[in-house]
């Protein structure tokens, strides 16, 4: 029996309402050694004060020492177990955007990046252009056509887009061309098996077209692509969990992520409070509530340690709006950590906080790594976390007599 099918068999129909809050990126490390994290620094009245009146613990997001990509963190969140369930990214960017991906398709995350004139990357997110510069160079990639196969190239945000193949006979065991570094060349696709060889001769084409046509949109002068992916076979949160599901994101790969489970996928506009907003309407209409953050992740992959901790700050400053709606239970955690210092995701475990009536509490009384690493709940894989919400929420029964 796995854990999806003991879950199936001891949950019970409660009222109970669950929030989880995930702050992306939100563990990080300090910048001199001995010095504060960005969440340390940061001022968190109204999570702090949630440590004090719940419990705390550090969430390993896969496995000690491995660094999860957003797809791995999310999922093992969800309780997914992230070394069984291998998605790619691509799936969930177009699952994100509302992109029906078919049997015959692979779907793939795409960066526009700034290539110098030697064909190096000097910049792995172009700038951070705007949606409307981002559509405009999307127009171009859509001038691109490869026999044998159909390419739909849709816009997401700021420097991201996806593609799409759809064709006979295509694989998804296809390397990323994002060397994830800057100074070097984007890499060249290769295929792990012959299907996927097929995929990356596409790719290949598709991108040495791509640089002729994005040459004169400035800053938006290549493109790499990571998370090829075909779309996969998984339970959704109803089929495991018995909840009513609702995720209230703001960047379509999130949403993609939700929609993969099966939770529904509203939209509260581009701010925080929005989301809040939007918590409360449809309160009392689902049992599970995915509120995810962007910005503590973004802001540690920009190495900017002072505007990661005024990002903190403002989704501290959320906490009461969701409070007072009285969840029964308050999850607060990260799908991994993004250290300032290394400008990227890490293995570090998170700080995570679980409030409700029935937390066994502990002497923490702050919301930060070193405080979190003396809680209750100590160091436990991420996938287990909806375990504790579940237990917490009243809704699971005993196992065994």
């Amino acid at each position: 029996m796995n854990i999806h099918e003991l879950i199936h068999d001891l949950r019970e129909a409660k009222k109970t309402k669950i929030v989880m809050l995930v702050a992306d990126g939100l563990g990080g490390l300090p910048l001199e050694p001995g010095g504060l994290t960005e969440l340390e620094t940061a001022s968190t009245p109204n999570l702090d004060a949630c440590a004090r009146d719940g419990t705390v613990g550090l969430s390993v997001p896969v496995l000690p020492g491995i660094t999860p990509g957003s797809g791995p963190g999310h999922l093992g969140l969800f309780g997914y177990d992230p070394l069984e369930y291998r998605i790619g990214r691509g799936i969930l960017e177009a699952l994100g955007i509302g992109f029906t991906v078919g049997a015959k398709d692979v779907a793939i995350r795409g960066n526009f990046c700034t290539l110098g004139a030697d064909g190096k990357i000097t910049d792995r997110r172009a700038g951070r252009p705007s949606n409307d510069k981002n559509k405009a160079a999307v127009e171009r990639l859509r001038t691109i056509k490869i026999p044998g196969v159909e390419l739909f190239v849709e816009p997401v945000k700021e420097h991201r887009f996806v593609l799409v193949i759809r064709g006979d006979g295509l694989g998804d065991r296809v390397n990323d061309t994002d060397p994830q570094a800057v100074g070097v060349a984007p890499l060249a696709a290769q295929g792990a098996d012959e299907a996927s060889k097929k995929t990356a001769a596409v790719v290949n084409q598709f991108i040495a077209e791509a640089t002729k046509v994005l040459a004169t949109e400035g800053a938006i002068n290549g493109a790499t692509l990571r998370g090829f992916a075909t779309y996969p076979k998984i339970a959704t949160f109803a089929d495991v969990y018995g909840l009513k599901a609702a995720a209230i994101a703001v960047y379509p790969m999130y949403k993609g992520l939700a929609r993969l489970v099966g939770m529904d996928i509203l939209d509260p506009g581009q701010t925080l409070q929005g989301q809040v907003d939007t918590l409360a309407r449809v309160w009392n209409d689902y049992d599970f509530f995915f509120l995810h953050y962007k910005y503590t992740d973004s802001t540690g992959e920009d190495g900017n340690f002072p505007e990661k901790v005024r990002m903190i700050e403002k989704l501290d400053e959320a906490v009461p709006g969701i409070l007072k709606l009285k969840p029964d239970v308050f999850i607060v955690t990260g799908d991994h950590s993004t250290p300032s210092k290394m400008k990227s995701h890490s293995w570090h475990p998170v700080p995570t906080l679980i409030l409700a009536d029935n937390c066994r509490t502990d002497e923490v009384t702050h919301f930060n790594e070193r405080a979190c690493s003396r809680g209750g709940l100590g160091q436990f894989q991420a996938m287990h976390l909806m375990l504790l919400a579940m237990a917490h929420a009243g809704r699971l029964g005993k196992y065994g007599a």
